[in-house]
């Protein structure tokens, strides 16, 4: 059993789901196009086997996966992405951008498709559609 954080806190009950190491790793050569557990080992070196296993059935217990039988014998599966785990984009490109600024050594960086000019993160308030600076967000409990 993997230990847990026991917090009333969006972060530690987020971190339960993905922060054990190698999670976000899979997760991410998933959303990349490796789809087998061959592919998935392959992609992500140094991965125990083990840890593997284990991390791709806690992400399909947590939904975050999705799996499917693709060969009964031995028995092989291919694994999706689900609606919750492709929500992970922005945490992401945050930790791209966060290490494009912050590494000694930045292996990618974001830029705009079009122009081809660095990116930042933006928040925009889901009622009245305005951005908002950092420094005006506030975390609040959630009513109910």
């Amino acid at each position: 059993m993997k230990k847990q954080y026991d917090m009333h806190c969006n972060i530690a009950q987020t971190l339960n789901l993905i922060g054990d190491r190698w999670t976000l790793l899979i997760l991410h050569a998933v959303r990349e196009g490796r789809r087998t557990y061959k592919d998935l080992q392959e992609g992500l070196e140094g991965i125990p086997t083990n840890l593997l296993s284990s991390r791709l059935k806690s992400l399909c217990e947590d939904e975050l996966l999705s799996c499917s039988l693709y060969q009964e014998h031995p028995p092989r599966y291919q694994y999706e992405l689900t609606d919750k785990s492709r929500d992970l984009d922005d945490i992401y490109n945050a930790m791209m951008i966060w290490g494009d600024r912050h590494l000694h050594k930045s292996y990618k960086c974001l830029k705009h498709k079009d122009c081809g000019g660095a990116v930042d993160i933006q928040y925009v308030c889901r009622e009245c559609g305005k951005v908002i600076r950092k420094e005006d967000l506030i975390a609040k409990p959630v009513e109910g």
